[in-house]
């Protein structure tokens, strides 16, 4: 990791805990960034745990991104404990199911709060301190399913799509301020949150045939993309998008019988 040195720099991560979340801090801390773990269950500690016996250094902070003032809070928490923000990683997210005719507004607004909103409150708050500084990286973590509607899953798919433009315009708001905002786009990943997918019987082997890259993606996928984008390797990168899927996303004519040309 010596190439993407993130050495001397706080790194913020929202629902670091588990999954993807954890992957992204451990990989920052492997860089050599402080690293605040954010999340509403201790259960994070195993990830702060997990740095500080690989030699990084690492701080559990509470919090719940829904709330503003669980946000301000930890904000305060983490530049008192480690120092002014240098990295956010917009990650801490979640999937409530269901169709669009019968959806209640009330988890629609659940959804949105989490998968957008709250993005939006952390990178003010966190952004702040960046812009303080006159430097800094956000990286938000949205989904393919930010371009690709993902039926069934309520307001998951729109509120992606949104993290995708809000990325933009901080982007081109702040980036004359020394501020940078990309977003990373995650496959076909397996994490604890969706393993029981995999368990299931055959999901595993037939997702896998629909990856080009051939097998399904670990968080530590993502995490490199993010170190990268995180790094001053990617200083003239903003509002960019990378797709981190093994080629699923451009398979999709694949997917269309064609007698005579489908391969053997």
């Amino acid at each position: 990791m010596a190439w993407l040195d993130l050495t001397d720099k706080v790194a913020v991560v929202t629902g670091g805990g588990s999954g993807i979340g954890q992957g992204i801090a451990i990989g920052l801390a492997d860089a050599g960034a402080m690293v605040a773990v954010l999340d509403r269950d201790e259960g994070s500690l195993h990830t702060v745990d997990d740095i500080t016996s690989r030699g990084g250094q690492a701080r559990f902070v509470r919090c719940d991104v829904t709330d503003d003032h669980s946000v301000a809070a930890a904000a305060g928490e983490s530049l008192k404990a480690l120092g002014p923000a240098s990295i956010l990683v917009n990650n801490a997210g979640a999937l409530r199911a269901g169709s669009l005719d019968t959806l209640s507004m009330s988890d629609w607004q659940a959804n949105l709060a989490l998968n957008l909103t709250g993005y939006f409150s952390c990178a003010q708050a966190f952004g702040a301190q960046m812009l303080k500084k006159g430097t800094g990286a956000i990286v938000h973590i949205a989904s393919v399913s930010a371009h690709f509607p993902q039926n069934h899953s309520g307001a998951y798919s729109p509120g992606k799509a949104a993290v995708a433009m809000l990325s933009q315009q901080l982007a081109t708001e702040w980036g004359p301020r020394g501020v940078r905002s990309n977003v990373v786009c995650p496959g076909l990943i397996r994490t604890p949150m969706t393993q029981a997918i995999y368990d299931t019987p055959g999901v595993l082997e037939a997702r896998r045939a629909m990856v080009p890259r051939g097998r399904i993606g670990e968080p530590k996928d993502i995490a490199n993309a993010v170190v990268f984008l995180a790094s001053d390797r990617a200083d003239y990168i903003t509002g960019a998008e990378i797709v981190v899927d093994g080629g699923f996303t451009r398979g999709i004519m694949n997917l269309i019988p064609r007698p005579g040309y489908d391969a053997k």
